[in-house]
């Protein structure tokens, strides 16, 4: 599978040792940024890259998810989340993780760099990419539900403040 990440300076030490081990698990890891350790970086165009890449490779049949992570992990997802198709969900147990793909077909999780020991990191990251969609119809209709209003401000037959 191919794994895009990227993460901000807070999680710098941790991309790098999270590279490593992807790779030795025989994934295909690409790091969108950064390339070195700058105290006053900003993630929002490094997530927004890995984001972009991760609906690029799925909707061109690649088997493909993505990492992002800073201090807390919020600012990455929410600068995930602003890629059209991207389904970004913070991720602070092994549980959440596992629910993440389960229910919502998240293709991108956020960690928090800060908040979490490299072991844990690694169990949730290998949790998520593990762990496959359900298909359940309650699930797939509200991802749809997600989708239409990202693509049209609606959803048909619900009730969405204007």
């Amino acid at each position: 599978m191919r794994i895009h990440i990227a993460t901000d300076h807070a999680g710098l030490e941790l991309s790098q040792f999270l590279q490593d081990h992807l790779r030795a698990a025989g994934h295909d890891v690409v790091d969108h940024g950064p390339a070195e350790y700058d105290a006053l970086d900003d993630y929002p165009a490094f997530c927004i890259n890995a984001a972009k890449a991760v609906v690029r490779d799925q909707q061109a049949g690649v088997d493909a998810l993505g990492v992002v992570f800073g201090g807390s992990g919020n600012g990455e997802q929410i600068a995930a989340n602003k890629v059209v198709g991207v389904r970004a969900a913070l991720v602070w147990n092994l549980s959440t993780a596992q629910l993440a793909r389960q229910h919502n077909d998240a293709n991108v999780i956020s960690i928090g760099a800060r908040q979490h020991s490299t072991d844990e990191a690694v169990s949730f990251i290998d949790a998520f990419i593990a762990e496959p969609f359900s298909l359940e119809e309650r699930h797939a209709r509200r991802i749809a539900q997600l989708a239409e209003f990202e693509a049209t401000g609606t959803i048909a037959g619900k009730h969405v403040d204007a």
